[in-house]
Parts: C-alpha cells; structure tokens; sequence
C-alpha cells in the first residue's frame, strides 16, 4: 500500500486548513484526496490486543499490513489516522464467541468473568511491550505520549501519537500499587470496568433494549481508583460503567467526565449507551464523548449487522453534538475491538468517507476539525492540566 502523508499540524490551536511544502493543495485536488489528508484522533481502539493473539506475526501485522483487523501502520497512513488511545485489556476466558446474540435483538448477554490479577498484569505487561515495539520499529512514525503537549509535537512531526489507556482495571491490584507503576510506563487513561464485574465496580452487560441502569455500582476499591487516578491526572473512562458506577465516579470526580468510545442511547437504546442524562452530567464537567463505530452501538435495531448506510452516524453525531455542544464530541472508533464495522466504514481507511459523511451532512470545516481531532486534544488539555 502506498504510504500517505498527512497535514503537520503546528503546537498550538489547530487549524484545519493549514498545510505546507509538498501537503499545499492544488487546485485539481478532489474532495477524496482532501479528506485523506484530514487528521483523526481517536478515542479507542485494541490494535494491542490483535498483537496479544498473535505476536509471532506482528512485524507483518504492524509494519506491512497482512489484511486483517482494521488497523496497521500504512492503512493509518492512508486513512488520515494522527493518533488516539491505544487499549490495554486482559481477556476473559468465556469472553470468546458470547456476542453471536446480538445479531438477534432483543438480548442480554451474561456478564464474562474477570481476569485473575496475575494473568491479567501478565497480558497487559505484554502489551505494554507491543506498544514500546511498536515506537522504536517504526522509526519515528510512531509516538507514545504522556501529555497533550507531546500529541500535538508528536502530529506536528507527522507521528501517530499514541496515548496508553486501559480497559478494565482488572490488572490493578486493589492497593492500587500497580496503578503507580503503570503511570510511570506511561498509562494516562483507565477504565475501571470492562463489562464484567472486578474488584472496582460492575461492568454493564450488553443489552437491548435496555437502560445502563443494571448492577451495583463502585466498590470501595473502585473510588479509592478515581481518587487516585484524580491525583495522577489520569483519564477516568465511563464507557463500560454501568449508571450507578457512572454516577459514582461523577460524585467524586474532580477531572473532566469522559466515555471514550459510548453512543447515545436515546438513538440506539443499547445498556452501553449513555442516557441523556449522563450527557448533560459529562457536558456539566466539559468532559467529552468519542463515537462508537461499531454497528451494534449506532443501528436503532440493535443489530450486529454491518449492512448501514452513514444515516445512523451522523443520527447520532446531531443528537450528542446537541446535548454535549459542539466542544465536547469526537471519534471513539473501537477499531479491531469488534468485528462488525458498517460497511461504508470497514477500516480506518474510511476515515476520509467519514470525513466526507460530514460535509455531506452540513458540518462546517470548523465543525469537522472538533469532531475529527481538536476537541481530543483540548479534552488532553484540560485532564492532564497544561
């Protein structure tokens, strides 16, 4: 695949439209080859779990691209892709195959078991290790970054910046003395649950129809974890909280509410979806909420089924950019953490479809580079207080 490049964005407020030397359009260039250049930030994505399953091949996955997933280093090239947060998760092990439900709604599947903390602490330490591959292989394409400053040198430099997040706390004791150790590796981002329950809080299972209103919420430990992830400057994730959790973490928070890769449910009422209330709660705190590609979380019937046009995107863009304004929404793509992307999508080189979705719709340029990556960035800003 032919490698592309991207617009350099320059420290300080990006501007869209800024582009130098060789990136300078030309008058002949279609709306295609612009909307490549578009710089995305992203609010999740498991690329580190691909490289856990299979880290014989992961020189071919990472450097070349072998086809599978949706992400690898040329097809983030190619797709515009300038950064995000790169997922740490320890897997359960009834976790494969239990999603086959959804592809007949009305479901509520039964909540996985957690993950042990000495295995879990053994795959999330492998995967911080891809992640550290990852950096030095690619020779300065690649970043990881423990600031908002760093992501914006980072792009600027025309590297993908990526910030270490973890999906369920499973692998921090409850002492929270691993946390500490982590944060030092670089971790900036957790979220206390996946949707399963540990000894943080209650994940929320998948369920459709149905309100996130399922389960107890926090356990002692778990707001013992916000209050020092509060102290780190670390990100609290709410996407895999269920609402009483959600609520707990809102009571005692002091940092910006944020849900990395959540929908709204008032369009699709899926339990993972936030409820209109929870939105007002994150835009009261100037916090921020990255839209789920998956097609589960966007189609209004709850399906699997990736056969969607960009109508229920852009359904539920109007509707968070509505109850959050337009600062405080952006991508959460979700890319190689589920299988079934809408089919205009398919991979992260459809970022530049998506881009043109957009514009397509109405979206100002103003608009399009908040959604795309500024926001993000800002939201950077605010958490880790620079």
């Amino acid at each position: 695949m032919v490698k592309q490049s991207r617009v350099s964005l320059q420290p300080g407020p990006v501007n869209a439209s800024a582009t130098s030397g060789a990136d300078a359009p030309s008058q002949a260039r279609s709306k295609t080859d612009e909307t490549k250049k578009f710089p995305v930030f992203d609010g999740h994505d498991d690329f580190l779990f691909r490289l856990l399953k299979a880290p014989e091949t992961r020189e071919t996955m990472w450097l070349n691209g072998d086809g599978t997933g949706h992400l690898d280093l040329p097809r983030m090239r190619a797709g515009g892709f300038a950064g995000g947060f790169f997922a740490l998760f320890s897997p359960s092990e009834d976790y494969a195959g239990f999603t086959d439900a959804m592809d007949n709604p009305s479901y509520e599947l039964p909540l996985p078991t957690a993950s042990k903390l000495g295995p879990s602490q053994e795959s999330v330490l492998a995967m911080v290790g891809h992640l550290f591959w990852m950096e030095r292989v690619s020779r300065g394409a690649f970043t990881v970054c423990r600031s908002a400053r760093e992501v914006r040198a980072a792009m600027a430099a025309d590297s993908i910046a990526a910030i270490m997040h973890m999906e369920g706390a499973e692998a921090i004791d409850p002492n929270l003395d691993a946390l500490y150790a982590f944060h030092k590796m670089g971790l900036r981002s957790v979220g206390p649950v996946w949707s399963r329950p540990n000894a943080f809080g209650h994940g929320v299972p998948f369920a459709f129809p149905a309100s996130p209103d399922i389960g107890p919420g926090l356990t002692d430990a778990g707001k013992a974890l916000v209050k020092a992830c509060n102290e780190l400057k670390i990100i609290v994730d709410l996407s895999h909280l269920n609402e009483k959790g959600f609520d707990d973490v809102a009571s005692i928070s002091d940092a910006p509410l944020v849900a990395t890769h959540s929908n709204a449910h008032a369009v699709t009422p899926l339990s993972r979806n936030l409820t209109d209330r929870q939105l007002a709660k994150i835009r009261e705190t100037k916090g921020m909420v990255g839209l789920n590609f998956v097609s589960v979380f966007l189609r209004p019937d709850g399906k699997r089924s990736p056969d969607i046009t960009f109508e229920p995107v852009l359904r539920h863009l109007d509707h968070l950019i509505d109850k959050l304004g337009e600062d405080h929404v952006g991508f959460g793509s979700d890319f190689d953490g589920a299988t079934k992307m809408p089919d205009p999508i398919r991979d992260v080189t459809g970022l530049p479809r998506i881009i043109d979705a957009l514009r397509d719709h109405g979206y100002s340029e103003e608009l399009i580079a908040k959604l795309a990556h500024e926001n993000w960035i800002r939201l950077l800003e605010r958490a880790f207080g620079e």
